[in-house]
């Protein structure tokens, strides 16, 4: 009687969970394939492109610091040329100053109006957003900036990037779309805080500078408000890496009190507060889309290279398919012993 043992089919082999065949005689795991899947997977859920960058060029490490300060310098260089160029932009500026009310009227967001010349009335208040105006807008930044270097060195390059991007798109607007402040645009009837309560004791503003701060300023860099682009930074910047409550709703409460202040002092209409939000906006946009993450979210771990694929012979032993020649002469060999007198 012939006995004809049950042989693993290599299509069989295939099916087994845990293991694929692949040409070549590679073998794929089903973790491995899980893993390409859901990779393949994430991407096309994905909304937003990127990364743009190159994995070895999307460093989580603190970058030299003399590399910042090359920023930094660059920035102010930048910001040079828009202040050079605005006193040939001053009888447009004013002009979209007035656009701007007439939109803000039909938009009915005419209230700066209102709230300037109540601050006025309580000089202690107009005095103190004037300091505020003139100070918290450069040091507040630096702080955060700092913080992030010191505390968070791998968050510390995308939030940057989200700031320079800002601080860029801010500086084209400066330059393409000069627009006069209210507090300076003739027949409006804004009273200039600053001209009246000067914190550093100046009897008059010139046209050419906040007083105070002389001609190192851009009087008509009013669109985007940066006031309002750098503080809410801050804001969501110090809300998702500070520990404790009471530094979040400092941060979370600094956009609020900056946009009161920009209104009250009559440097800057509502709608530049939305520039300023609108330019943030793009600037996370860009980072998200050059590293491919979120800006303030801890970035994802290396993960160890890991061969993708792993020979046959040593991930199983292979088995003998159906039909093969030997495992037909063993079974010839079986019935030929079993035979009486098959031995002499």
């Amino acid at each position: 009687m012939t006995t004809t043992q049950p042989l693993e089919s290599t299509a069989g082999a295939a099916d087994k969970p845990g293991r694929t065949d692949k040409p070549g005689g590679t073998v794929v795991t089903s973790t491995q394939a899980e893993t390409t899947r859901a990779s393949v997977g994430d991407s096309g859920k994905k909304w937003i492109p990127g990364p743009l960058l190159p994995q070895k060029y999307r460093r989580t490490n603190r970058p030299k610091l003399w590399l910042e300060i090359a920023l930094i310098a660059i920035g102010y260089e930048l910001y040079t040329l828009t202040r050079l160029a605005a006193p040939t932009h001053e009888a447009a500026s004013h002009q979209r100053g007035w656009d701007i009310l007439n939109l803000e009227h039909y938009l009915g967001l005419n209230f700066e109006h209102t709230v300037n010349h109540w601050v006025y009335s309580v000089r202690w208040l107009a005095f103190s957003m004037n300091v505020y105006y003139g100070t918290l807008h450069f040091i507040v930044p630096i702080v955060v900036l700092i913080w992030v270097y010191l505390k968070f060195p791998d968050r510390y390059r995308s939030v940057r990037t989200v700031m320079c991007t800002m601080t860029l798109l801010a500086l084209f607007g400066f330059y393409f779309y000069s627009l006069c402040p209210p507090r300076l645009l003739p027949g409006a009837d804004f009273i200039d805080t600053f001209k009246l309560l000067n914190p550093w004791g100046q009897s008059a503003a010139t046209s050419d500078g906040v007083a105070g701060l002389g001609t190192s300023t851009n009087e008509f860099a009013a669109m985007p408000s940066l006031h309002i682009g750098w503080s809410t930074w801050c804001a969501i910047v110090i809300a998702r890496l500070a520990t404790r409550n009471w530094v979040k709703i400092l941060g979370i409460a600094y956009p609020f009190a900056t946009f009161a202040v920009i209104i009250g002092t009559a440097n800057h209409y509502a709608l530049d507060a939305v520039g300023g939000l609108v330019v943030l906006g793009l600037g996370f946009l860009f980072q998200r889309i050059l590293q491919g993450r979120p800006a303030i979210s801890a970035p994802p771990p290396v993960p160890s290279p890991v061969p993708s694929t792993v020979p046959a012979e040593v991930a199983s032993v292979p088995k003998q398919p159906v039909g093969s020649d030997a495992p037909a002469a063993s079974a010839a060999q079986r019935e030929t012993s079993a035979r009486p007198g098959a031995s002499g």
